[in-house]
């Protein structure tokens, strides 16, 4: 028995809610992490939209905390669900919510029965959250998910970095594979010292950590030129591609240099 099926096969939590308690229906859409060395789409990042397309702020301003666990667990059934009925053949990123995680092993049951379900590749799944979201949860908690998260064989992403509550005692504990540049430092970074002296300390962190940085939010070629020379190939933006309501967008890739 694989350590998959040994958690799927383990008696059910009883703060396990299946789902239930939600008064809102939503969707996703999905936007192209791709690689600049290739010209490939590294993954997609499931973004929950209404069910007409509506905004994330739509459905995120009716979440709770009391039924912040089912819209958790409900994110991941259906974003697994719709990435295998769009035929994703790459890697899928899903945004978890750390206090809606008690204890990892228990909170991913959902999210491999979605993947056994529809026939997805549980080695494809990128779990990330964002750097300043729920300063309510204590680094302890979000260190001992992420480490429970990759013994289990998942990647992890830390998202936003550099938005304002800076972690980076997890940075020291358990480095994430992926490290996302808040769009506040992207934009226009060519043109301000300030921003890629800090861009430059992050790239050199994360060299040394063994991760790969994503450039989040890059809407200009001066901007992605600029990351470029840095040496980041990892990109996201709508430079490259918006998101796709329920769609997996083609992306466009700039000429280098240029």
């Amino acid at each position: 028995m694989s350590k998959f099926e040994k958690i799927l096969d383990e008696s059910h939590c009883e703060q396990c809610s299946c789902g239930e308690g939600l008064d809102f229906q939503f969707s996703f859409a999905f936007q192209p992490i791709v690689d600049v060395s290739d010209q490939s789409v590294y993954a997609y990042e499931a973004l929950v939209r209404g069910l007409g397309g509506e905004s994330a702020w739509s459905i995120l301003s009716r979440v709770t905390s009391e039924n912040r666990y089912s819209f958790d667990q409900i994110c991941r059934v259906k974003a697994v669900k719709l990435a295998s009925r769009l035929g994703m053949k790459s890697r899928l990123s899903i945004n978890f919510m750390p206090n809606a995680v008690y204890k990892a092993e228990y909170c991913i049951r959902t999210t491999l029965a979605a993947a056994k379900t529809y026939n997805f590749d549980t080695s494809k799944i990128i779990f990330e959250f964002l750097e300043a979201e729920d300063l309510q949860s204590s680094t302890d908690h979000i260190v001992s998910i992420l480490k429970a998260y990759r013994e289990m064989g998942f990647q992890t992403s830390i998202d936003d970095f550099g938005a304002g509550y800076s972690r980076l005692n997890i940075m020291v504990a358990c480095p994430p594979d992926f490290l996302k540049l808040d769009m506040a430092l992207v934009r226009n970074v060519h043109a301000e010292p300030n921003k890629q002296a800090v861009v430059n300390g992050v790239i050199t962190m994360m060299n040394e950590l063994g991760g790969r940085i994503v450039a989040e939010g890059v809407e200009t070629e001066e901007e992605y030129r600029w990351l470029r020379s840095r040496g980041i190939t990892l990109y996201q933006g709508y430079l490259f591609a918006r998101p796709g309501f329920e769609t997996l967008p083609e992306p466009w890739f700039p000429e280098y240099p240029v």
